[in-house]
């Protein structure tokens, strides 16, 4: 099996991002956002004309393995061409921006998204990745980004209603480490909300915050009990970095010290290990690179909240390099993995989103 990122065996963290990971992460998703098959589609079918191919169905997004991995592919694609402007990888990527996002194909998309029968479609991690699909595009300064973004903006707007009316009904949050979990989805979200100058983006953040105040805020002594056989989010870690989105740093320092009241002496010890992949052809079990990896994400973002000496950021730190040691040398080399995993390496590697986060009030 191919690896992609070799861990240093020199003693310098992984856990960066250079022109050349970053051009190898853009040409494994320009492989694959246009790829249609295998296809797993999430596709209620309503009568006879809904037997279609998943490029009929989904013009834009119909490669990849599944929708929001092609979702997300375009955000790690719309990132790397961003920060890396002059790689080679950056003007294929304008090019299959350009392909695909236009305005006949996407209004395919909003009439699919926006079918009452389909209210349930990708919630929520794929209303999220493409809300921070938007977010991404929201912070290009040129012409072709501020286009691709206004040719997004009605799909946008469908699933930022698709959140506003769904968020005051669900009672209560969904703790799992796969596709459900509602930690992940309102921290992607907030990234769009406080991205965006629209009224609607403005009461999105107002209700994602109060959500999040109302489903987590109590927590407290996380026993962390993960991870299960096909996680790719820690529930423990996602929720913490949800919080630290939604509080003060104040607040946030308060929450985290009752959350995670023994990290300081190593426990739960599960959250600073990785996880075994013991089969990576396998499409459930290779989710576990992904949780090390978003893991990865998790502790290097909470890590900065953490004082130079506290012994809580050191195990934090410790936890990065392990859990990326672990899985950046298999982000490609199996199709199960390789259509998703860049878009969770860039998460951990960014350097950008180190210190990234809300100041706990809607802009």
């Amino acid at each position: 099996m191919t690896q992609s990122v070799s861990p240093s065996s020199a003693g310098r963290s992984v856990n960066t991002l250079d022109a050349d990971t970053a051009a190898h992460f853009a040409r494994l998703a320009l492989a694959h956002v246009a790829r249609e098959y295998p296809n797993k589609l999430d596709h209620i079918l309503l009568d006879d004309e809904d037997v279609q191919s998943p490029a009929s169905l989904h013009p834009v997004f119909f490669g990849s393995f599944d929708w929001h991995s092609c979702v997300h592919g375009y955000w790690l694609m719309a990132t790397v061409a961003r920060k890396f402007p002059r790689l080679d990888e950056s003007a294929r990527i304008a090019a299959c921006f350009d392909t695909y996002f236009t305005e006949a194909r996407m209004a395919v998309e909003v009439d699919y998204a926006r079918h009452a029968a389909r209210g349930a479609f990708e919630r929520p991690y794929g209303w999220a990745w493409l809300l921070m699909l938007a977010a991404e595009l929201e912070r290009h300064d040129t012409e072709a980004g501020q286009r691709w973004a206004a040719t997004l903006a009605p799909l946008t707007a469908c699933f930022v209603d698709r959140f506003l009316a769904f968020l005051p009904k669900a009672t209560y949050p969904v703790r799992v480490g796969t596709h459900y979990n509602t930690a992940f989805a309102l921290r992607l979200a907030l990234e769009y909300a406080d991205a965006s100058s629209l009224p609607a983006a403005r009461e999105l953040g107002l209700l994602v915050r109060a959500t999040a105040r109302r489903w987590y805020a109590g927590d407290h002594d996380c026993q962390a009990w993960e991870p299960s056989g096909d996680d790719f989010l820690s529930s423990a870690l996602i929720e913490a970095e949800c919080m630290r989105w939604v509080l003060s740093p104040e607040a946030f320092h308060d929450w985290f010290a009752e959350f995670l009241p023994r990290l300081s002496q190593g426990e739960p010890s599960t959250l600073l290990q990785p996880a075994e992949v013991s089969d990576r052809s396998d499409d459930k079990i290779a989710h576990l690179d992904g949780l090390n990896l978003s893991r990865g994400w998790c502790w290097r973002a909470l890590a900065g909240t953490m004082a130079v000496g506290d012994m809580r950021r050191a195990q934090a730190m410790q936890a990065v390099d392990r859990h990326l040691a672990a899985s950046l040398p298999w982000v490609a080399g199996d199709y199960m993995g390789e259509h998703w995993l860049a878009t969770f390496a860039l998460l951990a590697l960014d350097p950008a989103r180190d210190g990234a986060r809300s100041d706990g009030v809607q802009h």
